[in-house]
């Protein structure tokens, strides 16, 4: 019982041997030779029967299903759904420690139950990770007899994994777009998330995270402001949460700092977490998620905590990470930006209201499939009740060259060059466009 227990479908072995190997959903394997093969609606069982010793043995692979977001709560919801339902339990499950492999986390339990009368002994391993669970099931009436095979067929295991075997969470990209992924010089690389924009490099990973209205609401207490945000970003995905330090630094552009240990949920992986952000005197700022091995890890790559204002460049700069090349094909449809700036004005003896004058812009561009471009830039300022106004509209041609924009027939018919990018957020992503005297256009998709 003890042996059987210690078994580990680890995702990492080496095969032994290829011919007879099967591929069924996210695993490969090698199942016991001579065996059994019944397929039993989206399940694989593999049996032997032992007519002498009247032994017998079964292997079950099942396939995978979402996961709840832990291993001990996938464990938990398979052990009812395959053992307890079908069988009259009489001991156990008796837990393991959890292990972690390439992303994966796996929890096995043993125990006793009631099979046509007779005591069997049941094993069940889950393994949970990338937003997926899959679940291995071991049944005999006999553990000494059959401990070998099930051991080969153990080793012989492999799980499927994403491309960037950093990530563990889902790869939810933020609509179809042709670039989902931003490779840097420096090894980092940059992906669309659900919620974040995710950029990894090795074991190093950080978050940037989306702009949250709750999560950037204002705090005058700059603590505040940091507690809440964790408690809204980062909390919710962590276990076991310890060793915690929350230190903001109050300055012209102050820093929000925050870090601890923790469990992740998603893959039961010891981590150390910081929680970070630059407020930009332009509000441009967004908190960014540190996740490491431990805080050595984080210390090296972006330096130590330290009380001053200054020298925090490294980490806050991870921020500018959340950029993604434009196709041209990305761009069909009508985009658009709008600013609005005012000053109202009073006499000092009185009090009494002196007027106001307000400056209103708005940029629109519509990107047409056979290449051509409509914009219509319009303003408005000066005293309200009395603003002068303006308008101008371009018709031409656009091309795009991953981070560059051309467009014809600009002012005066000129062609005119722009920086492009684009910003992933929440359900979609912005175009920002930078003409040559440095004019940012921040547009979104209508």
């Amino acid at each position: 019982m003890k042996a059987l227990l210690a078994l580990t479908f680890l995702c990492s072995c080496t095969l032994q041997g290829t011919a007879q190997q099967e591929d069924y959903d996210i695993a490969s394997f090698i199942p016991p030779k001579s065996w059994k093969k019944q397929i039993a609606g989206n399940n694989i069982y593999y049996s032997h029967i032992d007519n002498k010793t009247q032994s017998w043995c079964m292997i079950g692979v099942y396939k995978s299903t979402t996961s709840t977001g832990t291993v001990d709560a996938d464990f938990n919801s398979e052990w009812e759904l395959l053992i307890a339902k079908e069988y009259q339990v009489t001991a156990g499950p008796q837990k393991e420690i959890p292990t972690q492999s390439r992303g994966w986390s796996f929890l096995s339990a043993g125990g006793k139950a009631i099979f046509n009368g007779t005591d069997m002994t049941v094993v069940l391993k889950v393994a949970s990770g990338y937003n997926t669970c899959m679940s291995f099931v071991v049944k005999t009436n006999n553990v000494s007899q059959y401990l070998k095979t099930i051991e080969a067929f153990d080793n012989s295991i492999t799980l499927k994994q994403p491309d960037a075997s950093i990530n563990t969470t889902p790869a939810v990209t933020t609509g179809n777009f042709k670039f989902l992924s931003t490779n840097w010089n420096d090894q980092w690389i940059t992906y669309a998330r659900e919620s974040w924009a995710e950029v990894v490099k090795s074991n190093l990973k950080v978050l940037v995270h989306y702009p949250n209205k709750n999560a950037d609401a204002y705090h005058s207490v700059l603590r505040d402001g940091l507690i809440n945000a964790w408690n809204i970003l980062v909390a919710p995905r962590y276990s076991n949460i310890r060793n915690m330090e929350i230190k903001p630094i109050q300055s012209f552009e102050s820093i929000a700092f925050c870090e601890a240990d923790a469990t992740e949920k998603a893959t039961g992986k010891q981590v150390h977490v910081v929680l970070f952000k630059k407020h930009y005197s332009n509000g441009n700022g967004r908190y960014l998620e540190f996740i490491t091995n431990g805080k050595a890890a984080y210390e090296q790559e972006f330096g130590a905590y330290h009380n001053d204002e200054f020298g925090w460049d490294k980490p806050a700069s991870m921020q500018y990470r959340n950029k993604f090349a434009v196709a041209a094909g990305d761009l069909a449809g009508k985009w658009n930006a709008s600013d609005y700036a005012s000053l109202t004005y009073y006499y000092v003896n009185s009090g009494g209201f002196a007027g106001a004058t307000a400056t209103s812009i708005s940029h629109e561009f519509i990107f047409m499939g056979n290449g051509s471009y409509q914009s219509d830039q319009a303003g408005a300022s000066g005293v309200v009740g009395n603003q002068k106004f303006s308008r101008q509209v371009y018709k031409g041609k656009f091309t795009v060259n991953n981070w560059n924009m051309q467009l014809t027939n600009r002012f005066q018919g000129q062609t005119e060059k722009f920086d492009c990018y684009f910003e992933a957020v929440k359900g979609g992503r912005i175009l920002i466009m930078t003409d040559n005297t440095g004019t940012v256009y921040s547009l979104v998709k209508l």
